[in-house]
Order: structure tokens, then sequence, then C-alpha cells
């Protein structure tokens, strides 16, 4: 089973729309489900990425054949393009750097919004994935360039077309 943790309900609406996935409701959260397939909504941020990757662990039968995936959008500096997906290896967080993979981007995960240029990339909840997953053995984190520090620009049908279009290249990822 592929699991995929989304922090935004038009991150995981391009996984639906690609894979015809149905909605479900667990506990609380919006589930989209297929027969290889989960998707699972989190909420903005730290703790609502690590409790709903935990949800994952603790309410399905995981076992280490399965795949892990954080997919979200992320802020960038100028030397990265809209649109470009990266695939994330380490993560800055509260000035400690956490080593997820042997993938080349590093992106510091921030407790809130961000308008100015002071990181190469920045999200909100890549920690939280990391956090409750860094047990597993098959996890992933990739994330998509949305803006340049300039979050009043994203919005959700934007968010949702630049997923969308970086989804066959993710899946090769996992695959490799």
């Amino acid at each position: 089973m592929l699991y995929i943790v989304t922090a935004l309900k038009s991150e995981s609406q391009a996984f639906v729309e690609k894979y015809r996935l149905t909605k479900t409701n667990y506990s609380g959260y919006t589930v989209f489900e297929g027969k290889e397939l989960r998707v699972i909504v989190s909420g903005v941020g730290v703790e609502s990425v690590k409790k709903a990757s935990s949800f994952l662990l603790e309410n399905f039968a995981v076992s280490d054949d399965d795949t892990f995936i954080n997919v979200g959008i992320c802020g960038a500096n100028r030397e990265h393009n809209i649109g470009t997906l990266l695939a994330i290896g380490s993560i800055i967080y509260r000035g400690k750097n956490y080593k997820v993979s042997t993938e080349p981007h590093t992106i510091t995960c921030v407790d809130e919004e961000i308008s100015q240029d002071f990181y190469i990339l920045a999200d909100m909840e890549s920690f939280g994935f990391y956090e409750a997953l860094k047990e597993m053995q098959n996890y992933h984190i990739f994330k998509v360039v949305s803006d340049h520090f300039e979050p009043e620009s994203v919005t959700k049908d934007a968010t949702k077309k630049l997923i969308f279009s970086a989804i066959d290249a993710m899946m090769r990822e996992v695959r490799r």
C-alpha cells in the first residue's frame, strides 16, 4: 500500500482526480482510498502532520512493504522555479539538521508562514512527517515549489495543478 500524507485538501485533490479515489472519514480525518493508495489530509503544521501520520500507523495494517510519502507545496528562493519537484534528503527544524535520505535537497521546516527569503526551501510539515515515520523503512518527502516566499499568491486551484503535474515524476522516484 502507498500512503500519502498531505496538509491541504487541494494537495490531495490531485491524487483523487488522477486515481479516482473515494472519500472516507476516519476519526475526524479525511482519507481518500483506492486499491493500492490511501491519501490522508492532515491539516497544516508539524503537529497536525505528525498526528495524521501516526494515525495511519496505528489504524491500518501497515507492513514493511508499504511506502509513505509526504507530498506538499513549499516556498523557495528564486533559484527554484515554480512547479519544480524536489526530493527532500534532510530537514532543518529549530536549528537541528535531520537526515531523511540520500536525496539532494534540504528543507527548513517552520512553524508559521514566512514572506521573506530567509531560506532556500521552507515548508510547515516535513518535520512532523519525519518524526512520526523515522522508524519506518520506506518513506519519502516530496515538495513542489509553489511560490518565492509569497504565500498570499498561492491558491487552492494552483496548488492542485502543481501537485497534479508532479505526480508521475514522484511515482517514478518512489519505484526506483
